[in-house]
């Protein structure tokens, strides 16, 4: 799988990790946080472990001082698999959570280890009633470069947004003559004039927003605004370079063109922003509607389909719904070792376990059947495709496609290298 295709499922992967971890709760102040960024040594982090694990041998309750130190126990035991934290850092979560639908008494300790989405940059050691996974929540918010660039005839600003950062690089003035012409001189030739200073103005404005937008590798667009219709006349020109032209996302009106004006934009940004995952959500699922609308044979749908035609290496893209909540269990009899996997959705599972307990094996006929393994159905057909060089896309629901793809194709559907036998 190529790496630009993994990063969306890379990113559904982490954020649902994060989802559920920030929902988990101790029954007391007893789940342990450790953030350790790229560049700190691992035995740093194991020595404030320690040192933590001298302060909580001093709390009271017996039941919380053993949850705690067994938590500080396995994060050590965990960081102990690392040579040093890596490009990104490592986050680790550990704790003694209760079972889910039952209460204090039924904990057991779980624990985490996440490769956040970008360089952390902080040092953390916390125990709480809960996880910190708020500095992962912050990276995963939208990180992407847009440019924002403001055009009227007397003043132009170029700005970046990335994240919340906003940086306004340069301001310039235009120098161009108001409309009203100078006494002496001819409607005519001040009309020329004045269209030779807008020109020289708009080719240096493009200049500038070449020079500053071009060599940022991750711009995923750029908004362009002002008063007037003056923006409309930069961008029937051709004074950005071509690429960049290409990446004007939006026109939007402002009152201003300074700093004020560009905070305009900002406001306005959050929507346009959103397109643009939305747009090559659009492009991804259209490229697949094609495919069904001219009846090529070259898409199929369905998790069974899917299966076969991951195991053929006949899928080019794999697609899937990311409102797809399943799993893959599978079953085994204890006294033949007959197995088998059957895929239910997640809020079924705890019942589908306990009807799997009362059945008797289709082979030996005893009534020896257990769950022995449950996996995120994404995360299994993704394993799937590793190893068919599938690429993967996961598709919100955000979309009408993203709709489509959940409710008429069951969310499941690929796009084919070759036609199927």
């Amino acid at each position: 799988m190529s790496v630009a295709k993994k990063d969306s499922l890379e990113l559904y992967r982490t954020r649902k990790a994060i989802d559920v971890l920030a929902t988990k709760e101790g029954s007391h102040t007893e789940l342990i946080t450790i953030y350790v960024p790229p560049g700190k040594q691992i035995s740093d982090a194991l020595n404030l472990l320690r040192e933590e694990y001298g302060t909580a041998t001093n709390i009271k309750s017996n039941v919380t001082r053993k949850n705690v130190l067994d938590a500080i126990v396995k994060a050590q035991q965990k960081l102990k698999l690392f040579k040093d934290p890596g490009e990104k850092g490592l986050v680790i979560f550990c704790g003694a959570l209760p079972q889910e639908g039952a209460g204090p008494g039924t904990e057991r300790m779980e624990s985490w280890v996440i490769i956040p989405p970008e360089p952390i940059r902080i040092f953390l050691y916390r125990c709480d009633s809960r996880f910190h996974t708020e500095h992962l929540q912050e990276m995963l918010r939208e990180k992407e470069t847009f440019g924002i660039l403001l055009v009227d005839a007397s003043n132009a600003t170029v700005a970046t947004l990335t994240g919340k950062n906003l940086n306004i690089v340069r301001e310039m003035t235009s120098g161009v003559a108001g409309k009203t012409r100078a006494g002496g001189q001819s409607a005519r030739r001040y009309e020329r004039l004045r269209e030779m200073q807008l020109n020289e103005y708009f080719a240096r404005v493009g200049g500038h927003a070449n020079e500053i937008f071009l060599p940022i590798e991750n711009l995923k667009g750029i908004i362009l605004g002002g008063p007037g219709p003056t923006k409309y006349d930069f961008q029937k020109g051709d004074y950005l370079n071509y690429q960049l032209k290409n990446k004007i996302l939006d026109v939007v009106d402002t009152a201003y063109v300074e700093e004020q004006g560009v905070k305009e934009v900002v406001d306005k940004a959050p929507d346009i922003m959103k397109k643009v995952r939305y747009i090559e959500e659009k492009q991804i699922m259209q490229k697949f509607l094609y495919e069904v609308g001219h009846d090529t044979g070259l898409i199929t749908y369905g998790e069974a389909e899917i299966r076969k035609g991951l195991q053929a290496s006949q899928i080019r893209v794999l697609l899937i719904s990311e409102a797809l909540d399943m799993q893959r269990a599978t079953i085994k009899c204890g006294a033949c070792n007959f197995q088998e996997q059957e895929t239910v959705k997640t809020l079924n599972v705890q019942t589908f376990e306990q009807t799997v307990s009362t059945k008797l094996c289709p082979k030996c006929s005893a009534p020896s059947l257990s769950i022995v393994e449950k996996i995120d159905l994404i995360d299994d057909l993704a394993q799937l495709a590793e190893y068919s060089n599938t690429d993967i896309e996961v598709i919100s629901t955000e979309t009408e496609e993203g709709q489509m793809l959940k409710n008429a194709f069951g969310g499941l559907a690929a796009i084919l290298r070759f036609k199927m036998q």
